[in-house]
């Protein structure tokens, strides 16, 4: 751990608001970002309050803005010729990575899970177009660490390769490792060796963890991570228990926001989780990740003082297709700025094949008033949607803090 993760958590966000009008100004030098903030003056951002004006850029949106600016939307600061590496993600979406070493910041949650110069790394990320991979490498050779590029199947080999050279930690997905693991289950070797593993790309259901920690992997943490973003949080451990929750990474700043809008959430609520990096080569300003996460209170027991969410939680993109026509979550944003009494909207599509239908349930203290506006809520979904729809109204609290603003309850038997 170093002195920035321990920093008072209102040093760590004043230093981050400080530093946001040079990256909106270094942006607006490329010409995709010169269009999405054309009106925005780079000294008046600077402050969390400012940052929330800013339109968030999705990353539903990168196809389309690629398309238009390859190869990158005209969002790199560095011509992609100077750039290390190139990569492709499935779209496709094209990915830098910079000179940089560590460009995509994996250094701190390797570090987290004790790894130090002298361990050696079986990297099971693919190494073909996309970069994770890659951000291992680089990680590992800040940390002095040596590397096995193992890559994805051939498991035979891959078990034969971590016995022989005593890999110390395995970097993947959990569910190859798990296959690995059994496969050396199945060739009767034992990898007393592989006491930590590193995991993104997958869910990491408790089960799952037990169960490594059966087969002889008692250190496993999740990471949270992204081809446009890097490293955005990771798990921790304190006296060999994983704690609570995923600590942010120190270069980025954090918002919730209500899944299809940029409007922040309340503490705790599930929303969108929406990145700023501060990357000097590919700077992302209320860049919208597209997953649901939520703010945990208080600081990890591992004495890291940053922000921690509690992880993947599902996408935030539930658009729906309900009689031929598709619905989407800003449009369910939209019902709800209309009407000043809806505090909290979320739309259930209910019913079977050929026969669905929509209700619109609406938290709000004012029941009386909600009934006297129930028509015109009924005649705004319509206008939006271009579908009928029901609307009901719970009071506030009712409605379940999961991030869904549509859901799809319909029965196909």
């Amino acid at each position: 751990m170093d002195t920035l993760e321990r920093r008072d958590p209102q040093q760590r966000d004043a230093a981050l608001m400080a530093a946001l009008p040079t990256l909106v100004a270094r942006a607006q030098g490329a010409e995709g970002w010169k269009q999405i903030l054309k009106d925005v003056r780079a000294g008046d951002i600077d402050s969390r309050a400012a940052l929330a004006q800013l339109p968030v850029t999705r990353k539903s949106d990168l196809k389309d803005l690629q398309t238009a600016r390859p190869p990158f939307g005209g969002l790199n600061t560095t011509p992609h010729r100077q750039l290390r590496r190139l990569f492709v993600s499935p779209g496709p979406i094209f990915d830098p990575e910079g000179q940089q070493q560590d460009w995509w910041r994996f250094a701190r949650p390797m570090r987290a899970l004790g790894l130090h110069a002298g361990h050696i790394i079986q990297n099971c990320f693919s190494y073909h177009f996309t970069p994770a991979a890659f951000m291992v490498e680089g990680a590992a050779a800040r940390l002095g660490c040596a590397v096995i590029p193992a890559g994805t199947g051939q498991t035979g080999l891959q078990v034969q390769t971590m016995r022989a050279l005593q890999a110390d930690a395995y970097v993947g997905t959990p569910s190859f490792l798990k296959i690995l693991l059994e496969k050396a289950q199945e060739m009767g070797l034992a990898l007393a060796s592989l006491q930590r593993a590193l995991v993104s790309g997958e869910a990491l259901p408790p089960s799952l963890r037990n169960w490594f920690v059966d087969h002889g992997v008692p250190h496993v943490l999740q990471l949270y991570a992204s081809a446009d973003i890097g490293n955005i949080a990771y798990e921790s451990i304190s006296e060999g228990r994983v704690n609570p929750g995923m600590v942010l990474d120190e270069d980025l700043i954090l918002e919730i926001v209500h899944p299809g809008t940029g409007d922040l959430v309340a503490p705790g609520e599930v929303g969108e989780v929406v990145v700023t990096s501060f990357n000097p080569d590919y700077p992302l300003i209320r860049f919208g990740t597209g997953d649901l996460s939520a703010v945990l209170a208080g600081i990890s027991p591992c004495g890291r003082t940053n922000t921690r969410i509690e992880g993947w939680l599902g996408r935030a993109d539930q658009t729906t297709k309900v009689r031929g026509m598709f619905v989407h979550p800003q449009q369910v944003a939209e019902m709800a700025r209309r009407h000043a009494l809806i505090l909290k909207a979320r739309l259930v599509v209910s019913g079977g094949m050929a026969n669905d239908s929509m209700t619109l349930y609406c938290e709000t203290t004012d029941m009386e008033a909600a009934a006297q506006q129930a028509a015109a809520i009924a005649d705004s979904v319509r206008d939006i949607t271009k579908l009928r729809g029901e609307v009901k109204f719970v009071a506030p609290g009712s409605l379940p803090n999961d991030g869904k603003v549509i859901e799809d309850a319909r029965k196909y038997e």
